[in-house]
């Protein structure tokens, strides 16, 4: 068996060590010199999982994936430097869905900053408006000889308690938190000695349980409001799969007088609930829109996709509304009455045994409204030519049972929102500040951490905006890409005040002619392309039963059209 191997440098097995104490087995490494200690550390540690990404964009967002499926922290180690900036985009998505990431950046000693030494930036506090916690650890020099002056001694000490302290808060507050934080570690040269034992045994500072409770007046308040309310409004945003116990999802589907919203990120599945907004409310007149209005919103889970929702809470407000999450409530509708710090699920089994359901029509009014709109989708659906929304019906029907499902970001997460996806997917967004970049990435770090069959639908900006997240030699052999290349960025197509102007098309569309086929062959990905229905479904076929490698199915849509038939779509139901 292979001798285990310690960086010389005490401040690195100090970390090392306490990531383990505290169940961090997940690393993403990105290449480079002053992160060296940590880079041995780490991967001599046969308790961790290390994985080597060049792209630190890209090793950010595949450590996002990760941590989305673990749910636990995973590691980011990176040089000094620029190369610590562009963890940033994942950091931000973490930090608004509350993921939790662990990021290690070497740094030069304190005295090297600002000197014009190379490889230096101001490493200190960098991500401080999106981070749970920074860590500025102080550097240790190790001695090259046994005979150790009694000021360095000392000196040595107070460094180690500092770091200590300050690394366990940082990962406590990652665990705790679930959310980003920042550990910078400076070190002085050499970078590469390894010992064979290690010189330290740091203190674990075990990571503190807070239980939050509902006082007994609020939750006397909340039961009389609840059971005096004729309208109670449900609305999910991103969940976790499986984070909902289902007798509470069917115990709110028996009561008459709460109707249940959900989104395709909800991973929440009823009969009776509402799970395509956009298409109930989008042609509703006034008088429904009041008929709809709640008189207790309840509201869980994280971002919401649908501006329509966003614009008819604003504009119909509940009498109270109140956000149940352990860690953060928004103000998204202007209507906060309480932020609930529980966890849903929890929330649910204290509150709902003790409601009183009301018998009244407000539920089956919406469901037949709801029943109403799916003909009128299918009608319109099934007669219209191929484009992004007949692509879409066609591939969400032939992808096969227990997928998880990664989705990008624009148009791709809005077309979604528009079916009825099997309930046995599980479906994932990085929707907490809703960017285009990193998607892929992230489809990736979580297909290699759950082991499920992983499909990643994206768009064609997206994906060539993160085609090094495909430089990785993690992929595993059974995941697909499904690619919607529409030659542009459809989306602004939709939005109002758009031309077909030569301006519109270059900055903001971003025509292009690009394809994959040279990507997939570069990085060694199975290739197909589908340009009509009778191609896209054979191909979607051939796609699932070739796990031999990854696979990519590109999907070529018309782009001048896709605007007018989704226009239309909406105006159908009017």
């Amino acid at each position: 068996m292979k001798k285990r191997l310690y960086s010389k440098i005490p401040l690195s097995q100090t970390i090392v060590a306490l990531c383990e104490a505290k169940g961090i087995h997940h690393v993403v490494i990105s290449p480079g010199s002053r992160n060296a200690p940590l880079t041995i550390g780490f991967t001599e540690n046969p308790e961790m999982h290390c994985y080597s990404i060049v792209d630190e964009r890209c090793a950010a967002f595949l450590a996002l994936g990760i941590a989305q499926q673990i749910q636990r922290p995973v590691g980011l180690i990176c040089t000094s430097g620029s190369a610590l900036l562009n963890y940033y985009p994942a950091i931000s998505e973490a930090f608004y869905s509350d993921i939790p990431l662990v990021v290690l950046s070497a740094d030069r000693p304190v005295e090297r900053i600002d000197i014009g030494d190379g490889q230096t930036i101001r490493q200190k506090n960098v991500f401080d408006n999106h981070i749970l916690y920074s860590a500025n650890l102080y550097s240790e020099i190790v001695p090259e000889t046994e005979v150790v002056d009694i000021k360095v001694k000392q000196k040595q000490h107070e460094a180690q308690k500092h770091n200590e302290r300050e690394i366990n808060l940082a990962l406590n507050a990652a665990i705790q938190g679930n959310g980003p934080v920042h550990i910078n570690v400076p070190f002085y040269e050499p970078l590469y000695d390894t010992i064979s034992e290690p010189t330290i045994s740091p203190k674990n500072i075990p990571v503190e349980s807070i239980e939050h409770r509902i006082s007994e007046q609020l939750y006397t308040n909340m039961l009389e409001e609840w059971n005096g309310a004729k309208q109670k409004l449900i609305l999910i945003g991103v969940n976790h799969p499986d984070s909902i116990d289902q007798r509470w999802i069917d115990y709110l589907a028996k009561d008459p007088s709460v109707l249940v919203l959900t989104e395709t990120t909800s991973n929440i599945h009823h009969h009776t609930h509402i799970n395509c907004i956009d298409q109930l409310i989008t042609s509703l007149n006034e008088e429904e829109f009041a008929r709809l209005q709640p008189d207790v919103l309840l509201t869980f889970g994280g971002m919401v996709v649908s501006k329509r929702i966003k614009a008819f809470l604003r504009k119909y407000q509940p009498k109270v509304h109140w956000h149940v999450d352990e860690k953060k409530a928004y103000d998204t509708y202007f209507c906060l009455t309480e932020h609930i710090k529980m966890n849903p699920d929890k929330f649910l089994s204290d509150f709902l045994p003790n409601t009183r359901i009301i018998e009244n029509d407000y539920k089956s009014y919406w469901i037949s409204i709801r029943e109403q709109r799916r003909l009128k989708h299918s009608e319109y659906v099934k007669k219209i030519q191929f484009t992004d929304l007949k692509a879409f019906e066609s591939i969400f029907n032939l992808i096969p049972d227990a997928q998880m499902i990664q989705l990008s970001n624009s148009s791709t997460v809005r077309y979604a929102q528009l079916f009825s996806l099997n309930p046995t997917f599980k479906v994932f967004c990085n929707r907490g500040t809703s960017g285009i970049d990193g998607s892929t990435s992230t489809a990736i770090g979580a297909a290699v951490a759950s082991g499920v069959p992983t499909t990643l639908l994206t768009g064609d900006l997206s994906f060539f905006y993160d085609s090094n997240g495909l430089w990785n030699n993690n992929i595993p052999s059974n995941f697909k890409i499904i690619l919607i290349n529409n030659g542009g960025g459809g989306i602004f197509r939709i939005l109002p005040g758009k031309s077909e102007s030569d301006n519109f098309s270059t900055y903001f569309e971003t025509k292009h002619d690009l394809t994959a086929e040279q990507l997939c062959t570069m990085f060694h990905i199975g290739y197909a392309k589908a340009d009509g229905l009778d191609t896209l479904e054979e191909e979607v076929k051939k796609l699932y039963n070739n796990n031999e490698s990854p696979q990519l199915l590109e999907v070529f849509t018309p782009r001048k059209i896709n605007d007018s038939v989704l226009i239309d779509y909406f105006k159908h139901f009017i």
